[in-house]
């Protein structure tokens, strides 16, 4: 494509052929209403689903590319990162979860006020989240936000938010260093960021839509435990400079 790409919208996705049909229309109409240019490319993360997800992506006319197996949230962001050519690049989940209006406020942000991040915080005033969710995962939620500002981040970031935003050549510094492949990934990107200085701007999101979780507690809870120490171990070797 010649024409130069003002946003790129980055979709991991694992297992949820169903869930990018029901939803990636919503997106597509949304964007199809700007004046601007834009992707959307959807990273498969070695679903298994016989080609279901490339078939949706097909039909949608998105960009599809995908990872050998099953390697994690972190890999298959990253490599859709890796994939954007737009100016400005976001992430978000497949079933879409936020109202989309968000994705203006946070090219408002990254365009002209200059910010090179822009993420989501369902903690902050304006939002809707942690009023819709189980109590196990509100507790497990405003747990995890406040041990990573202890332990990694020093401020209590709503890391795990599932939408993020960026200046194009700051998402190629920051994933050409990360490494996290699991769910604690996030936390690795604004590590990265707080390392380097990097200007980041919260916004409130509310809650637009919000299909089963494939996220178990307590399981990927202990693995994005030892995540984190991975990232302190990291910082350490230097491999964020």
């Amino acid at each position: 494509m010649s024409e130069s790409i003002y946003l790129s919208v980055v979709v991991p996705s694992y297992k949820s052929a169903g869930i990018l049909e029901k939803n990636l229309p919503f997106l597509l109409s949304y964007l199809q209403t700007q004046d601007y240019t834009w992707e959307v490319i959807v990273v498969d993360d070695g679903s298994g689903d016989n080609g279901a997800t490339e078939a949706v992506c097909l039909e949608l006319n998105c960009i599809f590319c995908a990872n050998e197996k099953n390697m994690g949230k972190g890999a298959a962001v990253r490599n859709g990162m890796q994939k954007a050519s737009g100016r400005f690049r976001i992430f978000t989940d497949a079933d879409i979860p936020y109202e989309l209006e968000a994705i203006g406020t946070m090219l408002h942000y990254l365009d002209f006020k200059e910010f090179q991040l822009v993420i989501g915080d369902r903690n902050l005033p304006g939002s809707s989240y942690l009023t819709e969710i189980s109590g196990l995962r509100k507790f497990t939620s405003v747990f995890f936000t406040r041990f990573v500002g202890s332990i990694v981040t020093t401020s209590f970031f709503d890391t795990q938010c599932g939408l993020k935003g960026f200046r194009g050549e700051v998402a190629d510094f920051i994933f050409r260093h990360a490494r996290i492949n699991g769910f604690a990934f996030d936390v690795e990107l604004l590590y990265i960021a707080l390392k380097q200085n990097f200007e980041i701007k919260r916004i409130p999101v509310r809650l637009n839509n919000q299909e089963k979780s494939t996220v178990r507690v307590l399981r990927h809870g202990m693995v994005m435990f030892f995540d984190l120490f991975k990232i302190k171990i990291n910082n350490v070797k230097g491999f964020y400079k």
